[in-house]
């Protein structure tokens, strides 16, 4: 549920008593380190579990989220990717680090939201440099803080007007012989297709007198197709200079990584300073329960299906497998991981999947499930398949 501008605010207090046991702690290893020039951690906490889309409220209530985020700090996860689109979230997420501000300054660690949109369809996005202004305050409210160290404009492809010969499938030829077609020529980087592009040009120009003002540190956008997401940041970048940051989700996964021959792109020739990637189990689509609000076609659920019972045998099942093979490829580019976690058992596990990639301590075994689950996408017909967006039907994003 989202909760609208002018809704009365919700209030969270954490309980101020909870466990601190041998759960809570770290367990010895490789410690995360800084990734990119904005100096995020490799992994990101994603804070999109602290919605009604992915958990029930008794969970908000209890005490998993501020232990899970100590456990998150503790590790050396110092980042945190919010939205108000995600009904509570800021809320708890502000709540959790008030809370623990002695252990945890607001120095030791950095905040990240997203403005723009307040509801499911693209009726319930609202880009008007005074919503977007209202919205920022608001965050900021939220998250006790009196700064952001990223904003970002929230899924920009379902207010931009839509330059794409299919709304469905590989999009990697927008970078070949489709350049044109998905308005990503040299001579179309200035173009500005319509009022859909006007209004995310006069939102980004909020963000960046909001910049100029010291609210915000970086500003950029988020979204799901990657040619749009690659056509908006030229445009931004002839009218306003290059962007700070951009983040695409569900790209660099085990079903689909054709983030890979967009990064240059992105960074050479849009200017990007620094990309990040999200949702590496495409949003829940690789997790043990898919969620029911999945975009996934029917064919991508049952090859997800099949995948779940190939990695049945590896300890940490196909979840397991599918956050090494997203792992890799972002330390790989360079690119920092939000993943969204939820509890003690995700913190710990995320970690560890993370320091066997990191430590290139990764198994043959490892490599064989890999293998073995991209065969099962490849046969599907669905590998680097992205689904319609804006959506043909209602979903939750990243």
């Amino acid at each position: 549920m989202v909760i609208t501008l002018d809704s009365v605010q919700i209030v969270y207090n954490p309980p101020t008593e909870y466990r601190d046991n041998e759960r809570d702690k770290p367990i010895d290893g490789l410690a995360l380190g800084a990734i990119g020039n904005l100096g995020l951690p490799e992994l990101v906490f994603g804070a999109g579990n602290f919605s009604l889309q992915y958990n029930p409220e008794e969970h908000m209530t209890s005490d998993v989220p501020i232990r899970s985020i100590r456990l998150c700090m503790r590790y050396g996860i110092r980042a945190f990717d919010t939205s108000v689109y995600y009904g509570p979230s800021e809320i708890v997420l502000g709540g959790v680090l008030k809370a623990l501000k002695d252990e945890f300054p607001r120095d030791s660690y950095k905040l990240i939201t997203k403005c723009g949109r307040y509801g499911l369809t693209p009726a319930e996005f609202d880009y008007s440099p005074s919503t977007i202004r209202r919205s920022v305050q608001r965050s900021l409210e939220r998250l006790n803080t009196t700064y952001l160290d990223i904003l970002y404009l929230h899924d920009v492809d379902m207010v931009a007007d839509e330059v794409m010969p299919k709304r469905d499938g590989d999009h990697s030829t927008a970078l070949g012989e489709d350049r044109e077609a998905y308005g990503l020529a040299l001579e179309q980087e200035s173009k500005v297709w319509g009022e859909g592009d006007r209004k995310v040009l006069e939102a980004y120009g909020e963000l960046k007198r909001m910049k100029e003002e010291g609210l915000v540190k970086n500003i950029g956008i988020t979204g799901y197709p990657l040619p749009t997401l690659l056509r908006l940041a030229l445009l931004i970048r002839q009218t306003y200079g290059p962007m700070d940051v951009l983040m695409s989700f569900c790209h660099l996964t085990i079903q689909n990584d054709t983030f890979t021959p967009f990064v240059k792109e992105l960074t050479e020739r849009a200017g990007v300073g620094q990309l990040l990637t999200a949702s590496p189990l495409c949003m829940g689509l690789l997790a043990p329960n898919p969620p029911e609000w999945s975009p996934a076609p029917a064919r991508l659920k049952s090859a997800a299906s099949e995948a779940l019972n190939i990695c049945s045998s590896w300890n940490g099942g196909l979840s397991n497998i599918a956050l090494g093979f997203a792992y890799r490829n972002a330390r790989h580019l360079g690119i920092p991981t939000a993943v969204g976690i939820g509890s003690l058992e995700q913190v710990h596990e995320t970690v560890r999947v993370w320091r066997e990639i990191a430590s290139d301590d990764s198994s043959r075994e490892r490599e064989a499930y890999e293998d073995r689950v991209l065969r099962v996408f490849d046969a599907s017909g669905y590998r680097n398949y992205s689904w319609p967006c804006p959506p043909t039907k209602v979903y939750s994003s990243g």
